[in-house]
């Protein structure tokens, strides 16, 4: 995951963001020249060909790309990425991507439930994604695209 994992759970890292693949995903430049890819935890954007999928991405970018973060890493994925918290110049990522509506909470993978209510106020608001009259679940997206190529 990291050449030196910290010694307590909710320590970070700090890296510098050098690349964003997508709304939830981006690369960091950690520990002088390791680079991490970063999946955000607990949340799922669009998808790249999805409505919004550009926009979370660009949403990102502007958030983290070029800036120092801290990444607290929970887990590694099934594609080798970190599974992260991202402090991107004092700001928490993953709440804020939520909050533009750039994101949903990912139900399946979800510790923090106060990221519900942030959805809640995102989607109340009409912000982001949920300006569209029927939004659809990047897990579900992903879910159909698989269906229909067999």
């Amino acid at each position: 995951m990291f050449a030196v994992m910290p010694l307590c759970a909710n320590a970070g890292i700090f890296c510098r963001i050098v690349g964003v693949t997508d709304g939830d995903t981006l690369t960091a430049l950690c520990l002088g020249d390791e680079r991490v890819k970063v999946r955000l935890a607990e949340i799922d954007a669009p998808e790249k060909k999805q409505p919004f999928g550009a926009r979370a991405k660009e949403s990102l970018s502007d958030m983290c790309f070029g800036k120092d973060a801290e990444i607290v890493p929970q887990a590694k994925d099934r594609y080798g990425r970190t599974v992260a918290r991202v402090i991107c110049a004092g700001v928490d990522a993953n709440v804020v991507q939520v909050r533009r509506g750039m994101a949903w909470v990912y139900d399946r993978y979800v510790t923090d439930r106060s990221l519900y209510q942030v959805q809640d106020e995102a989607r109340g608001a009409r912000a982001g994604l949920w300006a569209e009259p029927d939004p659809v679940r990047p897990w579900e997206w992903r879910k159909a695209l698989r269906s229909r190529r067999r």
